[in-house]
């Protein structure tokens, strides 16, 4: 690859980082909201016509403790896949600028920055394998901040043991498990609040780290800013 090549193939992150934290600091809340919920319905108990669903079929009548708890995580799942979108976005801007800025191909086909969270075992660890790989490719000088180990352990705390994109049950099952046993929802939802919170701060750590490389990589031998490309960069 060339140095012009390089150059031109290097993309401004700010934007899509600050699009990603802020999809981040939605789910976040979006979970805080939904913890509130569980803790609702586990004071609330359990009625004495039973769980939601009955069972061969049959749904009883929502109250609407349980009906707004409906609402909450429809508007939760909504707000997760945004974050989620807006996530990838800046992984795969990241991704394409820690390609130029090392000169090597990614140590993951592109394909994984996608699937690799639904993949069964290898998201349990392809996922960060890919961040890591972005930051060692564009600051390989700078050790791989900590909080990314923390934002991955949260994850896979959430994702094993509480409700989402991992999850196959539904609503009225998340309900009945609030009545009779919030604990393992309550861990989930402060996991997950917690990822958020620690990838806001890998975000902003790693698009950081990448941006003094881009800089460096963005000026002349004479210290003099490549004026095109910077503009480009000043417009995100």
């Amino acid at each position: 690859m060339s140095e012009n090549a390089g150059r031109e193939a290097l993309y401004s992150v700010r934007g899509s980082a600050r699009l990603a934290v802020t999809g981040l600091g939605l789910a976040g809340g979006a979970w805080v909201l939904r913890a509130v919920w569980h803790i609702r319905l586990a004071l609330a108990g359990e009625p004495a016509s039973g769980p939601p669903d009955q069972g061969a079929g049959r749904h009883r009548p929502l109250n609407s403790l349980e009906d707004s708890y409906h609402l909450v995580s429809t508007a939760g799942g909504i707000l997760t896949l945004l974050c989620a979108a807006l996530f990838i976005g800046w992984l795969g801007r990241m991704r394409d600028n820690a390609r130029a800025l090392s000169g090597r191909p990614p140590r993951h086909a592109g394909i994984w920055v996608y699937v690799s969270w639904f993949v069964p075992v290898a998201n349990l660890w392809i996922p960060r394998g890919i961040v890591a790989d972005i930051h060692h490719r564009s600051a390989p000088d700078r050790k791989l901040p900590v909080v990314v180990n923390v934002w991955w352990a949260l994850w896979l705390v959430g994702m094993v043991t509480g409700v989402g994109l991992m999850y196959d049950g539904d609503t009225d099952d998340v309900i009945a498990r609030a009545y009779h046993g919030v604990t393992t929802l309550l861990v989930a939802d402060v996991a997950v609040v917690g990822a958020a919170v620690a990838a806001i701060l890998m975000v902003r750590a790693l698009t950081a780290a990448q941006l003094v490389h881009i800089d460096a990589r963005l000026r002349t031998p004479g210290g003099d800013p490549l004026k095109e490309t910077v503009r480009a960069f000043d417009r995100d």
